[in-house]
């Protein structure tokens, strides 16, 4: 699938990227994955390395002096580091269980223009919880999506649903999000990064958090 990027952005959690990297080797060898590290200050970059020796063909890297958070890792990813016509974005805490859901997916998003990104769809507020009213979003642990129309609308930003505005504005002009059952080929812990680190949003996730409560 030379058409395809995958990328797994990695904060000091060399243990679970060692996991996620090959077990997704393991049904994609021959695929492209970039791991992009988001200014760990850990032993990330030692292990970072080894995988490199072990893929040398198909594992690219990128180093971030600092932490620059998920959502403008994932958009600095597209900006300046994926040419490809498909990115696939794989959280570090994830295990591939089976292969076949990128071969799947490409062909789905291929079959119109207007179809954009495919993964697990929900709605969310304009705050980012969860909403059946809301705003339909793919969530980004393993979130399949064209490349070329995300240039033209709000970059992932550092939010708890980063994709929010992005997604907003694309499904406003037309583009379409498609739900696709990624969590019967791909096991994903959940807040695997967050859970020792948390997102960093500060007051205003605290803030976002209250109103979402009092239903503002």
């Amino acid at each position: 699938m030379n058409n395809l990027t995958t990328v797994i952005v990695n904060y000091q959690t060399p243990d679970l990227l060692i996991n996620a990297v090959k077990s997704f080797k393991k049904h994609y060898t021959d695929s492209i994955v970039l791991i992009f590290d988001n200014g760990s200050k850990d032993h990330s970059k030692s292990v970072i390395h080894d995988l490199k020796s072990e893929y040398p063909h198909s594992l690219r890297t990128h180093f971030e002096e600092r932490n620059i958070f998920h959502g403008p890792a994932l958009d600095k990813t597209i900006r300046e580091l994926v040419d490809t016509d498909y990115c696939f974005f794989l959280d570090s805490d994830t295990v591939t269980k089976k292969g076949g859901f990128l071969e799947k997916g490409i062909k789905t998003l291929s079959v119109s223009r207007d179809y954009y990104a495919l993964g697990h769809k929900l709605s969310v507020n304009k705050r980012g919880f969860k909403d059946p009213e809301g705003i339909p979003i793919i969530l980004t642990p393993y979130l399949l999506m064209k490349t070329e129309p995300y240039l033209k609308y709000p970059p992932f930003f550092h939010h708890g649903q980063p994709v929010l505005r992005n997604f907003r504005e694309a499904q406003k002009n037309g583009y379409r999000l498609l739900h696709f059952p990624m969590d019967e080929y791909i096991d994903h812990l959940w807040r695997g990064t967050a859970s020792k680190f948390g997102y960093g949003l500060g007051l205003k996730g605290k803030f976002d958090f209250i109103l979402n409560k009092l239903g503002l």
